[in-house]
């Protein structure tokens, strides 16, 4: 087998078999097949595609191009959740505490922000203490005690991945749906998952912008997933504003315990839960959503998802005190507010923008190994379908140099447009798989 036949086979249209995409993997993997070969690979199949059976196969070899985690000491389904990533997306610190409070075992390994949209991980290490490095034995140690343990991807997990993946950013292959799902589902069924609640966004503030390209990612991860014996829903929900009012790391986690506490933005609240819910129906501790969702519910209004957060901070680490004094959280030094210019409803507000105006701050990354400012952000007072007049605040920003603040502001306000009526309400959730 020679890998010049497999990208010509690739280039021409060809269907690859299990064994060809076994040879092309670990032949990279373990530095047998040279980077130039295997980014003429990638490039045919951004143009050329992959079959559902080709990406089953792509994935299944990259689980196992390192460790499988192996949780059957754990009684019961261990049940995960992906996000594609969104402005304010914040989703993962409200769901992972309330499934578990209802007894799923929750292994969650999430990953960083880079460009405008923010990372679970950036969040959780605006705690201070907060270690998302765990080893593997630690990672088990932390879900058994605690039912649910929040980490960064280890080196022993799916490595083929995090080759390929690095190839792919320098050669403009990262948009290809079937490379996509193969890397997204490769390091989450290597974490010793039985089940996985996928989030896949579109809109201007999403990875996928248009609702067409977000519904084929979709449907593929739905398709390979169970063609992993995988038990899977993926949701398709709505990224063109920002998911809650707060945007940056210690802001969003601080927004986070707050809807915990029964409090904060509802739209937050209302994915958080349907998300939750699923992940309870799969891993069986509830037998219809609707069962689920009241569970949710009540795990909020009777604080044991609160007391699951608290228990996780403490055990990876963190200050367990923040829940309680927001204090301890890290604080801008100081802060501006935008105002109105214009009488009317907001139509519109560009998730984007408002991302880039954060990062722009210091709350995300422009290069991988951009430095984040946790305490920096910017919370928004008005969301779509809210009446605004002349003067009244439309967002604070939260900033610690002066000299970004300005530029922050412009965009906020451009990321802003109006109307002399109400917007139309548009569904958060718009389609289940």
């Amino acid at each position: 087998m020679r890998v010049v036949d497999l990208i010509r086979k690739k280039r021409d249209g060809g269907q690859l078999t299990h064994e060809e995409i076994a040879f092309l993997v670990n032949g990279y993997t373990q530095g047998r097949i040279a980077d130039y070969q295997m980014s003429a690979f990638l490039m045919a199949v951004f143009f050329r595609g992959m079959s559902a059976a080709e990406t089953v196969s792509l994935t299944h070899e990259m689980i196992h191009s390192g460790i499988v985690v192996d949780l059957s000491e754990l009684p019961g389904r261990k049940i995960d959740k992906h996000s594609t990533g969104g402005v304010g997306d914040k989703t993962s610190l409200i769901l992972a505490p309330l499934a578990a409070a209802a007894g799923v075992w929750v292994p969650m390994v999430s990953g960083r922000g880079l460009g405008h949209t923010g990372g679970t991980l950036d969040k959780l290490e605006s705690i201070p203490g907060f270690r998302v490095g765990l080893t593997l034995d630690e990672y088990k140690h932390v879900l058994k005690t605690t039912g649910l343990v929040l980490i960064g991807a280890t080196k022993e997990i799916a490595p083929a991945d995090k080759k390929i993946y690095a190839l792919r950013d320098v050669t403009a292959t990262v948009e290809s749906i079937p490379l996509i799902t193969a890397s997204i589902l490769s390091k989450k069924v290597a974490e010793g998952i039985d089940g996985l609640v996928m989030d896949v966004k579109f809109g201007n503030g999403a990875f996928m912008k248009s609702f067409e390209q977000a519904r084929q990612l979709a449907q593929s991860l739905a398709s390979v997933g169970r063609g992993l014996g995988l038990d899977v829903r993926v949701l398709l929900t709505d990224m063109s504003q920002p998911l809650g009012q707060a945007v940056g790391n210690a802001l969003e986690v601080i927004e986070c315990i707050e809807v915990l506490k029964g409090r904060g933005p509802a739209d937050l609240k209302q994915l958080s839960v349907e998300l939750a819910a699923h992940m309870v129906v799969l891993g069986q501790k509830a037998a219809s959503l609707d069962e689920a969702r009241r569970l949710m519910k009540q795990q909020i209004s009777n604080g044991a998802g609160l007391e699951k957060l608290r228990a996780v901070i403490a055990a990876q680490g963190g200050d367990p005190l923040v829940v309680d004094d927001y204090a301890r959280m890290p604080q801008a030094a100081y802060r501006a507010e935008v105002v109105a210019s214009v009488d009317g409803f907001v139509a519109d507000i560009n998730a984007e923008t408002i991302g880039l105006a954060a990062m722009q701050l210091g709350a995300g990354r422009e290069l991988i190994d951009s430095l984040i400012d946790p305490a920096v952000g910017i919370v928004l007072h008005k969301k779509v379908g809210d009446q605004v007049q002349v003067g009244q605040p439309l967002a604070t920003i939260y900033y610690n140099a002066a000299e970004k603040m300005e530029q922050a502001r412009r965009m906020v306000i451009e990321a802003y447009s109006y109307s002399d009526a109400p917007p139309a309400p548009r569904p958060l959730v718009a389609e289940t798989f």
